[in-house]
């Protein structure tokens, strides 16, 4: 017998075989979501599949799809925008590299912004009017520490990720008060196969900075329970972000004028 349709709507996760996807899969279903697993490989989303429903008795579908190709990329495009039970949409999707900007390949590097950018992007697009029209939906964007942080790791993949911070700050804005709500997360160094894909296996990181993915998910899923626009899993002193973002929001009435600013004055 299936499982009735789950009362939290159905979870679609992107890169949800491995890592902090696999991991957001297991506790939405534990909570009692239903889930859409999305990610390139058949084998291991099915078997994660199998495994999830048989644990916690939901419907859990499994959708192979590369989100760098746009023919692939409309299919999930496609099923946000029809399937009306889709409440919430982790956009975990994306590239990482660490390889310094000069030694980086430029096709390497579009691809890299056409998965973390172009496809979080659209995705976001194809879920969002159907949450407002149904005044209810969440996003979650898996962002990075070095989106506030570019300098730490190579530039295009902390711009990319400042991306996802600044799309979702606007989302937020602009659509909070008609029940969307938006959590941009921003792990730290994680315990995934991110680091052996850049060719430095995590092993080789102090193990003072790095969370494991488990610990990661489960801290940022207190944040999205707390309605957290930005969640920082590392960041023990809260008080330091509340104080970097009131210091941003403080500029905003300066920073578009009809003169410059007096420094930039002719000598």
């Amino acid at each position: 017998m299936s499982a009735s349709p789950s009362p939290l709507g159905t979870a679609l996760i992107t890169g949800a075989s491995t890592g902090i996807g696999a991991v957001y899969a297991d506790r939405l279903a534990q909570r009692g979501y239903d889930l859409i697993l999305v990610a390139r490989q058949r084998s291991r989303l099915d078997v994660l599949a199998d495994q999830l429903a048989t644990r916690y008795g939901r419907k859990v579908e499994s959708l192979a799809a590369d989100l760098a190709e746009p023919a692939q990329l409309l299919r999930i495009e496609d099923r946000l925008q029809q399937d009306a039970s889709i409440t919430l949409l982790v956009n975990n999707a994306g590239i990482g590299t660490h390889t310094p900007l000069l030694e980086s390949n430029a096709d390497q590097m579009t691809q890299l912004l056409q998965l973390n950018v172009v496809a979080l992007t659209r995705l976001a697009y194809a879920a969002v009017p159907g949450f407002i029209a149904r005044g209810r939906g969440a996003i979650v964007n898996i962002a990075s520490i070095v989106a506030i942080a570019p300098e730490l790791l190579n530039g295009v993949y902390g711009g990319s990720k400042a991306f996802v911070l600044a799309f979702s700050q606007s989302l937020h804005h602009e659509l909070s008060k008609q029940g969307l709500h938006v959590q941009a997360v921003l792990p730290g160094a994680t315990a995934t196969d991110f680091w052996a894909l850049g060719g430095r296996p995590v092993e080789h990181l102090p193990k003072e900075i790095v969370m494991s993915a488990e610990d990661m998910v489960d801290a940022a899923l207190v944040g999205f329970d707390r309605g957290e626009l930005v969640t920082i899993p590392a960041l023990r002193d809260e008080s330091q972000w509340q104080a970097f973002e009131a210091a941003r929001q403080s500029m905003f009435n300066e920073l578009s004028r009809s003169t410059p600013a007096p420094r930039y004055a002719k000598a």
